[in-house]
């Protein structure tokens, strides 16, 4: 094969990989306010094929962003007026692969980019704790208001139920799950949260105790090289303790990241055992709320 009939295939291949699958949901870029009153978020709305009224879901990205790093290594900004390479075509496999199971199942789910409209949409590599530029968008008190501005973004919606909206997040996405719950309190809004190997330490939580009426699962890795899934569950007893309805999961030989689809997280046996498990359960636990 020639030089230029390999170009050809390749661009051929990368077209087409880059297509939907047939059934996928392609999902609409929105905007809405941060509950901060000032930033426009950009967000991904995955929507089911069917119409009427659905319940919802916000899913908060963890510290690498919403978008495929592949994709979109040089990516800083994203707003309204900033074209941009990252976009709904460059999502993470992982928060594709969410957006469409919650689809599939009759739920309509947004996806807010917390750092992109804070010129941080590249997102911050592994053991950045530390990282100065993260107090931009940390989760303690900045990206809960991104949350609460998603809550109210979709309530305000005709096709969202108004008693059934729930949260997601993964990592730095799970810690900032937790600390809108502790927001929260006892008041009204979302009616339970997903979190999935989030940091439960003192520099991650705004209190060592989530005190909230609404139910909260955690989705912990025995063999997390990132977070201390002892932490968590530490944190967990506390506020069971403390009337918090509250479960925390526990995968043997799972590691952070462990729904991610890709080929490396996925060639982890105790990776594969836990995603299946945990996509079972929160089905079952978002689907348990009916009023």
């Amino acid at each position: 094969m020639t030089v230029r009939a390999r170009c050809i295939l390749g661009l051929v291949v990368a077209n087409l990989v880059g297509m939907p699958a047939a059934g996928a949901v392609v999902p609409e870029t929105v905007y809405f306010k941060s509950a901060d009153g000032l930033t426009e978020i950009v967000g991904y709305l995955f929507k089911p094929m069917t119409g009427g009224t659905h319940p919802a879901v916000v899913m908060l990205h963890g510290r690498a962003g919403p978008y495929s790093a592949i994709d979109n290594p040089g990516c800083i900004l994203v707003s309204r007026s900033a074209p941009s390479p990252c976009n709904a075509n460059t999502l993470s496999r992982r928060h594709q692969m969410w957006g469409q199971f919650w689809a599939d199942r009759g739920y309509i789910s947004l996806l807010p980019d917390s750092f992109g409209p804070r010129g941080k949409a590249h997102g911050f590599g592994r053991f950045t704790h530390d990282d100065p530029d993260r107090n931009s968008v940390n989760e303690l008190t900045v990206r809960p208001l991104d949350a609460e501005g998603a809550l109210a973004y979709l309530l305000a919606r005709g096709d969202v139920a108004q008693n059934r909206v729930f949260l997601q997040g993964w990592s730095n996405g799970g810690s900032t799950a937790l600390n809108a719950m502790i927001r929260q309190g006892g008041r009204k809004g979302f009616r339970a949260a997903l979190t999935f190997y989030p940091g439960c330490g003192k520099e991650a939580l705004l209190e060592s105790i989530v005190l909230t009426t609404a139910p909260i699962t955690m989705f912990l890795g025995s063999d997390d090289d990132e977070v201390s899934p002892e932490i968590c569950q530490h944190v967990a007893e506390r506020s069971r303790a403390a009337g918090t309805p509250v479960d925390a999961v526990l995968y043997p030989e799972a590691t952070h990241d462990f729904d991610d689809p890709g080929e490396k997280r996925q060639s982890v046996p105790g990776n594969v055992a836990a995603k299946a498990d945990a996509m079972s359960r929160v089905i079952a636990i978002v689907n348990a709320v009916r009023h």
